[in-house]
């Protein structure tokens, strides 16, 4: 199969980018100020925002601003503003583990975002040349792994809180739409019973009040064992069990990395695959074109070419 059967060609030339960071928002009663990484083209006006939520795995620095690099430079290169947070659970911080919310942070995650749209004042004073070019009415989140979860409940997921058995409501209707990349699915008996017992705000997850427009990304080949008994199609749970508008690709072969898109040439990723990177790159760009902006066909154009190659990456679900 060769790269070039399975590009998806609907986007316009890349321009430069401009990279910042840290940015810090001070944030009281926050275990450490909230340091972002912000990432936009050098040219253009009213741009839209992706805040992009970091997953965990075991690299020194991908949980943190420093990750996804092939994402953020693609989005920002092609019209997007991506501001990407440090949240408490990256390993770069080293918290003591009796931090409240140690060691994920679920709530905390959330409620970084949240703090980013309610401070675009802020960030637009630290980086001049961003001064005036936001449309803060134009917002999508994006999140791979344990960053899925965390997108998934600002767009609308719900749990039960293990502590207090309050039900948990942390959607943001600032976002308008959303990406999940290798995101965890639902609790219950699909999880592992390590899960179950040591993070049981996995157990409760409930998609059924997810109604935002999103994108659901799975591997076909993600079994990740450490945290459920079902087997890949956990990771499409977000599709299947929420209401529509939803899509699901599903990339052929593709494991918990999708090719690698936590950083470029990172060790541990088992499914290291550059023309995939490139079909998420460009998928989801073209997905949130389409659901951000009334008439964009980016998407239309973005899955007619996936199914267009003789031995295409992956397939596209709509509901």
């Amino acid at each position: 199969m060769s790269e070039s059967t399975n590009t998806v060609d609907t986007v316009t030339s890349p321009t430069p980018v401009l990279s910042v960071s840290p940015v810090a928002l001070p944030s009281p009663g926050r275990a450490v100020d909230l340091q972002l990484r912000v990432s936009a083209p050098v040219t253009g006006n009213e741009l839209p925002l992706i805040l992009l939520s970091h997953g965990q795995g075991y690299s020194n620095n991908l949980s943190s601003l420093n990750g996804y690099a092939p994402l953020a430079n693609f989005w920002a290169a092609h019209g997007f503003v991506v501001i990407q947070p440090t949240h408490l659970s990256s390993t770069t911080l080293r918290l003591d583990s009796d931090t409240p919310g140690a060691p994920l942070y679920w709530r905390s995650r959330a409620e970084d975002m949240k703090l980013i749209l309610d401070r675009l004042d802020v960030i637009e004073a630290a980086v001049p040349q961003l001064l005036g070019r936001l449309d803060p009415t134009t917002v999508a989140v994006a999140g791979h792994s344990m960053g899925g979860h965390t997108a998934s409940l600002l767009l609308g997921a719900r749990l039960t809180d293990p502590h207090d058995g309050t039900e948990v409501d942390l959607a943001e209707p600032r976002i308008k739409a959303g990406v999940l990349l290798a995101a965890p699915g639902r609790g219950g008996d699909a999880l592992t019973p390590f899960v179950a017992e040591n993070h049981p705000f996995f157990s409760t997850t409930d998609f059924s009040t997810m109604t935002t427009p999103t994108l659901v990304v799975a591997g076909d080949r993600d079994a990740s064992a450490h945290l459920t008994v079902r087997g890949p199609d956990w990771h499409t749970d977000p599709y299947h069990l929420s209401p529509g508008p939803k899509s699901l690709l599903t990339l052929f072969d593709a494991e918990h990395g999708l090719g690698g898109v936590s950083g470029y040439d990172v060790a541990e990723t088992t499914d290291e695959d550059p023309g995939r990177v490139s079909a998420v790159q460009r998928l989801t760009w073209a997905y949130l074109r389409s659901k951000l902006y009334s008439g964009d066909s980016a998407w239309q154009a973005a899955c007619a070419t996936l199914a267009a190659g003789p031995d295409p990456l992956g397939r596209v679900d709509s509901k």
